[in-house]
């Protein structure tokens, strides 16, 4: 969940506190025993990610809901009011009223955002009123919100589902709540303030909160808002206490057999590979959580086939192959799940709009969008799909960013305008053709997963990525396919060698039928713009795939790429002391001294800093952020130069450091102080 703009106290206050209730909460652990940590409720032992729940995840095809926002099934209860612009009138009898649609799209769960019990209090405001539509607020962790229905609506919907064979998964808050918060049935209650609330002390509350759910409606698991917010040890307790619930209880799926509730965990985490890590996955001897949304690729894919929120794009398929490389930082039992929006970003066809791309009554439209959700189709591991993204939705008469003075009012704040009213084919809405066929290439993209296990399960192999095309191999036993995109707008023939891609045969294409054999060892694959295929190998080679990899080179040359340049005494261009700053560990977007700039001679700034292994995002600024740089392209490569130009909010520099070390960030200027050149180059050990 990402608060309002009108609630920046709220975030504010939470990022604060959380930062701290982490630091402490990890000083506890390493001073206490293990006979105080079990005390607290937390395990002394590491706790294993459950094997049969991890090979079952991997198969999920979830549906998010907004329920306030999604489908108005009972027109005498509802919030009538909220953030976005839907009716505000959706409950739970909608839901069960999409459920066909749902499953027609291949999709075999669902993920309901909060529907527990947000009460009034007395004479609050409107803005109170529309917060507790989100559900992210509650009053009531024990009880449905009567206005989208009640227990028994609650356990029809589940029950339902699972019938249609479809998971179901509430939206657990386990780190802040509303201040006039109810006992659970035990008693409890959280401690500490309201957001966020106090660990370990907390920790009973939400063991109750998470175990009734999965007893009382056999739910299959929980999404994890703000999963930050609570610390590694107690998310390993809480993993536990939904593990035995599950286990306790049973109910018949779609094929009539009896099973256990799934038991998944799902983590939001809105940061980098590194952050996701250290605040949800937890290492690798000793597990916290063990999936997570994949934010890290989500941004790449907006930022190949559209933009994102501030307008960044034109990427290619390079980009999305390094994106997909960096899974290598997260733990062996980390499953990320990708999504391409959700209820707290922009939809895709407003980003569409936003870059100035295209429209919807443009065919690039719909091709970027099947290209998009080709990748999300292709993707190994759990994968997410916020509604209306199957059709293509976007919020008519939005596009660009709204003033941040007006746009709650108006429903167009960037963190909640996706929160339109559903379109839902034979329930709410009759789909154009355009919107027919994108649903129709969903479903088909949902039927590939399922019937070819090399898809979601198989080993993934980069075989090509350049700015026009993205090319993977992937393999489950004698399961083999190749997945490409076109990353541009303009038609490609690909040629791809045989023994490149472990091919002894024809390649079909899964979708269209088309067969392509090789001639002289070689094959000629056409691409159209933002066309995606998905080619079965129907002879596999047991050579294996072989991939040549260029050395990467990391450092420099010349005076920017020097580690050991001294400082000199005498003054630069610049009279403002300078920073690296961004989503480092050790500073996240904070001026800290160890990143600030000294001045080296030949109008050149430069600082060493040791860095972890990773995807990072910076600008170069003062402390009031005046003035604030930025790369070129806003992308920079370890050891080559680039300009610097003047940057902004929004406009941060990419850089990966594919390994750790010490590196040298460099910036130079004119005499007259402007922008010239910039460098980060790996210094030699």
């Amino acid at each position: 969940m990402s608060n309002n703009l009108l609630k920046d106290f709220i975030v504010n206050k939470r990022i604060g506190k959380t930062a701290l209730a982490l630091v402490v909460a990890s000083t506890l652990i390493g001073c206490q025993s293990t006979q105080n940590n079990e005390a607290l409720g937390y395990l002394s032992e590491p706790y294993e990610c459950a094997v049969p729940m991890v090979e079952q995840s991997q198969d999920l095809r979830i549906y998010q809901v907004m329920v306030e926002s999604f489908v108005n099934g009972n027109d005498s209860i509802g919030h009538g009011t909220g953030y976005g612009t839907s009716h505000h009138k959706g409950d739970l009898q909608g839901v069960i009223d999409s459920l066909d649609y749902i499953q027609s799209l291949g999709m075999n769960a669902i993920w309901l955002t909060p529907i527990f019990n947000s009460i009034p209090d007395e004479g609050q405001n409107h803005w109170a009123d529309r917060l507790d539509a989100t559900g992210y607020f509650t009053s009531d962790y024990f009880s449905i919100d009567p206005r989208f229905g009640d227990m028994d609506k609650a356990r029809e919907l589940v029950e339902a589902a699972h019938a249609k064979g479809m998971y179901v998964f509430l939206d657990g808050v386990f780190g802040h709540h509303k201040d006039n918060l109810v006992p659970s049935p035990q008693g409890r209650l959280p401690a500490g303030d309201s957001n966020p609330v106090d660990y370990p002390e907390s920790l009973a509350f939400y063991q109750e909160v998470a175990s009734y759910w999965v007893k009382e409606l056999k739910i299959d698991g929980w999404r994890l808002d703000q999963a930050y917010q609570v610390p590694l040890p107690a998310w390993k307790a809480l993993r536990k206490s939904v593990d035995q619930a599950s286990q306790s209880v049973t109910y018949q799926n779609a094929e009539g057999e009896t099973v256990h509730p799934l038991g998944y965990m799902v983590a939001e985490i809105w940061n980098n590979e590194n952050y996701i890590t250290r605040t949800g996955y937890g290492p690798e001897k000793d597990p916290a959580l063990c999936s997570a949304f994949d934010f890290p690729v989500r941004y790449r894919v907006v930022e190949t086939f559209a933009v994102n929120e501030n307008s960044n794009g034109a990427k290619g398929g390079e980009w999305l192959a390094e994106g997909m490389k960096l899974h290598d930082l997260y733990p062996p039992h980390a499953k990320p799940n990708l999504m391409l929006g959700n209820h707290d970003l922009v939809r895709f066809g407003d980003l569409l709009q936003r870059g100035n791309i295209a429209k919807p009554d443009q065919a690039q439209y719909w091709a970027r969008h099947r290209a998009a959700l080709s990748f999300l189709g292709a993707y190994n591991g759990p994968i997410t799909l916020y509604y209306g993204e199957e059709v293509g939705d976007e919020v008519p008469n939005f596009a660009d960013k709204a003033s941040s003075d007006i746009c709650a009012l108006q429903g167009y704040c960037d963190d909640h305008v996706a929160r339109s009213s559903a379109k839902i084919d034979g329930v709410t809405a009759q789909l154009n053709p355009q919107q027919t066929e994108l649903r129709n290439y969903v479903a088909s993209l949902m039927a590939l997963r399922e019937q070819h296990p090399a898809i979601v399960h198989g080993k993934r192999t980069s075989v090509l990525a350049t700015d026009a095309v993205y090319v993977d191999h992937k393999q489950k036993g004698d399961d083999a396919l190749l997945y490409m995109v076109s990353t541009q707008a303009k038609a490609n023939m690909l040629t791809l060698k045989a023994e490149d891609i472990a091919s002894e045969g024809v390649l079909v294409d899964l979708q269209t039928q088309a067969r392509f054999t090789p001639v002289n060892g070689e094959y000629q694959i056409p691409l159209s713009g933002f066309q995606a295929r998905f080619l079965e190998i129907e002879k596999p080679s047991s050579a294996g795939v072989t991939v040549e990899t260029a050395a990467v080179v990391l450092t420099g040359k010349g005076f920017m790429a020097q580690c050991d340049n001294p400082t000199v005494a005498e003054a630069g261009p610049k009279t403002e002391t300078m920073y690296v700053v961004g989503d480092f560990a050790d500073s996240g977007w904070k001026h800290k001294d160890n990143r600030a700039y000294s001045y080296k001679g030949d109008n050149t700034y430069q600082v060493v800093v040791d860095e972890v292994a990773g995807a990072y995002r910076m600008q170069y600024a003062t402390k009031d952020w005046s003035p604030q740089y930025t790369a070129e392209g806003l992308e920079l490569k370890p050891g080559q130069e680039k300009t610097l130009q003047f940057g902004g909010y929004g406009k941060d520099t990419a850089v990966t450091l594919p390994v750790a070390g010490r590196y040298v960030w460099s910036l130079k200027f004119s005499d007259q102080g402007s922008p010239r050149q910039i460098m980060v180059s790996k210094c030699d050990e």
